[in-house]
């Protein structure tokens, strides 16, 4: 009797793992799948058909004596290892701070949900790392995630979008673009596109646009603007919406500069192990100057060239103020 209950349990646990590894969506063949359980193809063919047998659709790859778990009308339930179920919990917790409307009730529903099926070994690890940090909100504007779905849908099918458009003074367009990808920086969320009108590529916040319906026809995606599409919109971002466009070689390595710099204020390019050049945006010279400053680093200016003469008068008014003598 306890062997046949030891090999219950042990056939219970592969079936949960079998499970596990077709819930991936993708097509295992009957060797890599053995190898994986640790038990013969034979066996995987009957453990397929146990499966088959509590009601999991699991389809047969034509051509390639694999499986793979297909649609079906039930969802199976979600296997999840421990890290996975602790990332799960963490994720969880961390959406009820972005900035994406209504995205927080139904993180702390989905969490409570899980909560209660998580073994109290994983619910203390979960718990001891909430109340071990502390969350430094975003305070960013907040796109509905309707707007959020609709975007990312036509990204991923290729298809043109039509919006009204916002600009930061206020001024309204209308806009038919090819949407590629969207770019979160933890406050924002940003729409880098195709404007088929100006022939360019545009970066646009998600919280200033507004869908009109239908989406319109479908496009051929054409190559896009850079590689790096979180540098392409840190500069941007950074720079571009801006009267003044400041350049700055920073005495410090880039990784060091990098981290005093948000990526929606500055762009930071090495020149060397020890040098770099920071380029950013402002509409007043005394903002864009004193910025650079606060953040600790020697700096040469650059461009404007009007600032470099405005640091000056800056530098003697500072000292002035603090009762020296400029030489």
């Amino acid at each position: 009797m306890c062997g046949t209950v030891e090999n219950m349990v042990e056939t219970s646990a592969r079936l949960l793992k079998l499970l596990s590894l077709l819930q991936t969506h993708l097509p295992w063949s009957g060797t890599e799948l053995a190898d994986r359980l640790g038990v013969s193809p034979r066996t995987v063919r009957r453990d397929v058909g146990r499966l088959r047998e509590l009601g999991y659709t699991v389809d047969a790859v034509a051509g390639a004596s694999g499986y793979r778990l297909g649609a079906g009308s039930d969802l199976p339930p979600l296997l999840l290892d421990d890290e996975e179920a602790v990332a799960v919990a963490v994720g969880l917790r961390t959406a009820a701070g972005l900035t994406v409307t209504g995205i927080e009730d139904s993180s702390v529903r989905a969490l409570a949900k899980l909560e209660r099926v998580l073994p109290s070994r994983l619910r203390h690890r979960v718990r001891a790392l909430q109340s071990m940090t502390v969350p430094m909100m975003a305070g960013g504007p907040a796109v509905d995630p309707d707007t959020l779905t609709v975007v990312t849908a036509a990204c991923r099918d290729h298809e043109t979008l039509r919006f009204d458009y916002r600009t930061h003074e206020g001024d309204l367009s209308r806009r038919l673009v090819e949407p590629y990808r969207l770019v979160a920086t933890g406050r924002r969320w940003y729409l880098v596109a195709y404007d088929t009108e100006r022939a360019d590529w545009r970066t646009f916040r998600l919280d200033r646009l507004t869908l009109r319906s239908p989406n319109g026809p479908r496009f051929v995606p054409r190559d896009p603007p850079a590689t790096d599409l979180a540098g392409y919109t840190s500069h941007a971002i950074s720079s571009a919406p801006y009267r003044y466009q400041g350049r700055f070689t920073m005495r410090a390595p880039a990784a060091a500069v990098a981290e005093r710099i948000a990526p929606t204020t500055g762009t930071v390019e090495p020149i060397d192990a020890r040098t770099c050049t920071l380029t950013c945006g402002s509409n007043s010279l005394d903002e864009l100057a004193l910025w650079v400053a606060l953040t600790g680093v020697p700096f040469t200016v650059h461009d404007p060239p009007e600032l470099i003469e405005h640091v000056r008068a800056l530098t003697a008014r500072l000292a002035e103020g603090a009762g020296l003598r400029m030489a």
